[in-house]
């Protein structure tokens, strides 16, 4: 195996676990580096994420404790690059770069037991890069995104929300350098926001309203790279930044009868990963990586009761023919929070939590 492929095992074990990020609703790095593979290539993932993140209410309201409030949840994500020369190739991915699951468990006697929240986004982005005589290349394309999202909340006035899956369009933009002596790759990648008008069917005690809610799923940057640093040894790494201050959710009954958006963050976080990669054999690699989610200051939402994180992710590539089979573990520990509830703040306090995520990629060169 060359230090090529070896770089290749590596790179996944940080695009693998980054499915389950408990950072905001992001659950897909977003990452380009597929456009980096260097010939035809396809890849198929399959990823879960199983969370243990529970609460305890403030004493105003009843000092219970919430259960388990984050579900289980499992991706299916997919792309494909073609070489055309050695100048030009072509990607295109489909992943699902947001989404949320929260369930509070009745019979608790928390003051939000009962509230249901789902997001769900399905992103389709076609890419192109260029590669230049210096081994600097750029790149960039267009992303379909639809999104949909519901939720109950009986203690805001039995209020309850639907809007229909809809889409928006957006763009993706970058550069690169490479080395391939050193199997050194740097990609600086822009993923603009994405705005919806989204259709909402809303209803509480105080009636129903149907109307639009603009909503925005925000504009990242990554930052990805690897290099080699000994033989048969990789360092790789990646940074991510989500500016949240774009995404919320403000409904027009929620916002009157709550006074403030059902959804909304007051700062962008930045993701830090570092790893490394060996390779054992020829069929055998490695890697390991940590990772840290920076916190957002001030309260929480009831329906994302995370904030932060740190982790650490193993990951095995077996390589054999074409094919390159990898398998990821990630575990996170999931940063405190506390939650607002109208004037009432702190309402709930979320400490000592975690999650682990697994996933399985299969990839193919053709």
């Amino acid at each position: 195996m060359t230090k090529k492929r070896v770089a290749l095992a590596a790179t996944a074990a940080i695009a693998l676990p980054a499915i389950a990020s408990a950072g905001g609703v992001d659950r897909s790095p977003q990452s380009a580096f597929i456009l980096y593979e260097g010939k035809d290539y396809a890849e198929f993932t399959i990823g879960m994420l199983s969370p243990d993140v529970s609460g305890v209410a403030s004493p105003v309201l009843g000092g219970r404790s919430s259960g388990e409030v984050l579900t289980d949840y499992t991706l299916v994500n997919a792309g494909v690059n073609w070489a055309i020369n050695d100048k030009l190739n072509f990607a295109f991915i489909i992943d699902k770069p947001f989404g949320a699951n929260v369930d509070y468990p009745l019979g608790t006697g928390y003051f939000a037991q009962g509230t249901l929240a789902e997001l769900d986004t399905v992103s389709y982005t076609a890419l192109a890069r260029y590669k230049f005589a210096s081994n600097i290349s750029v790149f960039g394309g267009l992303r379909y995104q639809t999104l949909n999202a519901n939720a109950t909340i009986p203690f805001v006035a039995n209020y309850s929300i639907d809007a229909p899956r809809e889409g928006a369009w957006g763009y993706v933009l970058g550069i690169g350098w490479e080395k391939p002596e050193i199997a050194a790759k740097v990609a600086l990648t822009y993923n603009s926001a994405i705005d919806y008008d989204l259709t909402t069917n809303e209803a509480s005690a105080f009636g129903k309203l149907s109307s639009t809610a603009p909503v925005t799923t925000p504009q990242s940057v990554n930052l990805e790279f690897q290099t080699g640093i000994a033989a048969d040894t990789l360092l790789f790494g990646s940074v991510r930044w989500v500016d949240w201050e774009q995404f919320g959710i403000s409904p027009e009954m929620y916002s009157m009868i709550a006074g403030q958006p059902l959804v909304s963050y007051n700062g962008p976080t930045t993701t830090y990963t570092i790893g490394l990669g060996y390779r054992f054999n020829d069929n055998w690699s490695g890697a390991i990586s940590y990772a840290y989610d920076t916190p957002l200051d001030g309260y929480t939402s009831n329906l994302n009761p995370v904030n932060g994180y740190n982790s650490i992710g193993i990951a095995a590539t077996y390589s054999v023919n074409q094919f390159k089979i990898t398998a990821a573990v990630r575990y996170f520990d999931v940063g405190d929070a506390q939650t607002a509830a109208g004037k009432v703040a702190p309402a709930g306090t979320f400490d000592g939590n975690s999650a682990i995520g697994a996933a399985i990629r299969i990839g193919y060169y053709f």
